[in-house]
Order: structure tokens, then sequence, then C-alpha cells
């Protein structure tokens, strides 16, 4: 199947941002696909590093435009691993961030699944966990550089 690659896009507003389909390798090799669904709404699967085969859909998020072609989307996981994540598609570059709970650290197996038909057994899981909100969390905060969108 051919792959779609829009990298000469211009985004301009929102909506250019909107429904856009990407795929991004961090510096440390690890490469995610992440789709902007709508408003407050985005799928992704992890196809690279510790959390390599994980796939959500539907997950509520913040997706704000911070001034014309940057965007800014952040979200809380059930794992309770906190995303946020600043597009510049018009200059193809990425940043992120992520802190993972320390025990999606010790055990990101637990989590390596279809989330949406596991939502309780991530649940049992955080919550037989000892950490403490915003202790022990783990940074993920490398630059991206291309990606490609569709």
């Amino acid at each position: 199947m051919a792959q779609l690659n829009h990298m000469d896009k211009q985004f301009k507003t929102l909506a250019d941002f909107l429904g856009t389909h990407f795929i991004y390798t961090y510096d440390n090799g690890w490469e995610y696909e992440w789709y902007a669904k709508n408003d407050h709404t985005v799928d992704s699967r992890i196809h690279g590093g510790m959390v390599a085969g994980r796939w959500v859909k539907d997950q509520e998020a913040h997706i704000d435009m911070l001034t014309e072609g940057v965007y800014k989307v952040a979200w809380t996981e059930p794992t309770e691993t906190d995303v946020a994540l600043e597009f510049v598609p018009n200059e193809h570059k990425l940043n992120g961030t992520i802190f993972f709970p320390k025990w999606v650290q010790e055990h990101p197996e637990i989590t390596v699944c279809f989330q949406n038909e596991h939502i309780d057994l991530i649940n049992i899981s955080r919550k037989s966990r000892d950490f403490s909100y915003g202790m022990d969390r783990p940074l993920l905060s490398p630059f991206m550089g291309l990606f490609v969108c569709f």
C-alpha cells in the first residue's frame, strides 16, 4: 500500500491540524503514530520504545493552536502517564514531553495492549502499585526531527 506524505501541506488554522495523521520518531528511536481525530480526541500507536505495541483510541486531550501553524496537545492517560506535544508542522518539527509513572517504567508490559479493551486491568495495575502522583516519574523530553503526515 502506498503511504501518502503531505509534507508540503501548509498549516495555518486549527482546522488544518485536525484530521491530520502524523508518524514521528523521537531522537532516542522511539516511533509513534498519532492522529488528531477532532478538537478534543486523539488516537495513537507506539511502534518503538519501552511501550512499543501500545494502541489507544479516543483519548481525551487538550488541543490548542498557540499561533498560526503551531499547536499544543496535552493529555493524561489512564496509566497516569502525562503527555505534552508541540507541533510545528510547517517546519517539520515536533517536541514532546512524557512523564511516565514509576510503575509503567517498572512494568511496561502491562500497558502494551489495545488500551480501550483493557482499562480495568490498567486501573487495577495502577492502583496496586506503590507510587505517588508527581513522584518518581521518569521524564522523556527529546526533540523529534522530520516526521511524516498524511
